[in-house]
């Protein structure tokens, strides 16, 4: 998974062909390629390529939908913008919190990716891991509380880095390529494929955050579909390059968590580990701080900051919670509580989530191609979400608690919400607000016609 912001600046007007393919393309790379071939490869075995294959086509459909929907609502401002324009407001702010808890949970096995090529090199077990992991973690939180942002420049040199290494990976390790390596084929079965899907899914998470860049084609019907295949072609060489290369070269040991490290070392030799630790680290706290970038967004739609108000500023609340998540789950990883297969469960199940309300509201908002590419995307992205076993209570829960919280009081006037008067809600404002509002508040225009007697008789002696 790999985020880029969606909000350019308004003087980068109309992408060229070339820069929208590179925003597409950083939109979707990410460290995951440092993990997850070895994941799949665990699950799956070489059948794990079919899963590949499958979600490239997949990948396809998605770039398609989202592309329609970024011209088709070009203000909606994400994904969180199209489902509350196809499915309401209630499933719009879901959606929201299910991305924001995403990447809630995506940042802390983004650092144990990184942290896991540098006990490789250095030496150390599962705990150590974890410790250096937690520390990657703090320190991107410090460098993000700090004012530090990742600019679309600094995002894309991360993704000509992780490329890089990935072309060297694959094409140098292809002199140990093995043709026995690929059998057998299905050691676990052809349901282990599925499951090998659901968790390569996490790499494949970002077509979402580039739909509002269809706007900033000059010509969008003729430039948009080129940028979109330029976009295809690559990530599609890139992941079926390393794939292949993880299990031709690899073969039973391909189910390691540093497969790139690996590859590397048949690739350049003693030297393939450091230079794959030192990527990994780069590309870890790149990767951390475009998604804490990307969150910011859409933590500040679902939780706006008031002038005056004493609640923490979204920016602040959402580095806490990716503090507090994180730590939780690298020291229960540390612990050999959970593994990491389990921690890429939570977040993979909720991103499929959103893409299942985005492509059922795409379904509902488009018409031709667009609506034929959702309707089968939808039905896969269902699919997946059957493979994710216990993972889907996150989403369900956070769904739950989403549709409980109340809506926003329009205008500063209060309503009656869940049952509670609106008195109660008003009573609860702070005292000075309640004096501004009386202060200011206007008689009403409306004119009533006099009912009681002595009002009869005030109107007649006028």
């Amino acid at each position: 998974m790999a985020q880029t912001s969606a909000n350019q600046p308004a003087a980068a007007q109309n992408l060229t062909i070339s820069r929208g393919a590179a925003l597409y393309i950083g939109a979707i790379l990410g460290p995951g390629l440092l993990l997850l071939p070895g994941l799949a490869a665990a699950e799956a075995g070489p059948a794990s390529i079919l899963a590949w294959l499958a979600l490239l086509i997949l990948s396809g459909l998605f770039a398609g939908v989202f592309s329609a929907l970024g011209r088709h609502i070009p203000s909606a401002g994400g994904v969180m913008g199209y489902v509350t324009a196809g499915l309401g407001p209630r499933a719009g702010r879901a959606t929201g919190w299910m991305f924001l808890a995403g990447v809630v949970g995506g940042a802390p096995i983004v650092c144990l990716i990184g942290a896991t090529y540098v006990t490789d090199l250095t030496g150390g077990g599962q705990l150590a891991r974890a410790a250096v992991a937690a520390g990657l973690l703090l320190t991107v939180i410090g460098l993000a509380a700090g004012g530090l942002r990742a600019s679309t420049a600094a995002q894309l040199a991360l993704v000509s880095l992780l490329t890089v290494v990935v072309v060297v990976a694959a094409a140098g390790s292809a002199p140990a390529a093995r043709a026995g390596n690929w059998a057998p084929f299905a050691p676990h079965g052809w349901l282990s494929v599925g499951s090998a899907a659901a968790t390569l899914m996490f790499s494949f998470v970002g077509w979402e955050a580039v739909a509002p860049l269809t706007t900033r084609f000059a010509e969008p019907s003729r430039q948009l579909p080129r940028a979109v295949a330029i976009a295809l072609a690559v990530t599609t060489a890139l992941y079926l390059g390393l794939a292949v290369a993880t299990i031709s070269v690899l073969g039973p040991e391909a189910a390691t968590d540093v497969p790139l490290a690996a590859l590397l070392s048949h690739a350049i030799g003693t030297a393939g580990p450091y230079a794959a630790a030192v990527a990994a680290i780069v590309l870890t706290i790149g990767a951390v701080n475009a998604y804490i970038s990307g969150a910011a967004a859409i933590a500040g739609q679902l939780a706006p900051a008031v002038p005056g108000s004493r609640r923490p500023a979204p920016m602040l609340w959402l580095l806490a919670a990716i503090a507090a998540a994180g730590l939780l789950l690298i020291t229960a990883y540390g612990l050999r509580i959970v593994a990491a297969a389990e921690l890429v469960a939570v977040p993979t199940a909720l991103f499929l989530t959103v893409y299942l309300g985005a492509m059922v509201a795409a379904a509902r908002l488009l018409r031709g191609p667009a609506r034929l590419a959702a309707l089968p995307g939808a039905l896969a992205v269902v699919v997946m979400l059957g493979f994710c076993g216990w993972a889907l209570a996150i989403p369900a829960a956070v769904a739950l608690a989403a549709a409980r919280r109340p809506r926003a009081i329009a205008g500063g006037r209060p309503r009656a919400v869940a049952g509670r008067p609106a008195r109660a809600i008003a009573d609860r404002r702070p005292r000075a607000a309640a004096r501004r509002e009386r202060g200011s508040a206007r008689p009403a225009c409306t004119a009533r016609c006099p009912g009681a007697p002595h009002e009869r008789r005030l109107m007649a002696s006028r």
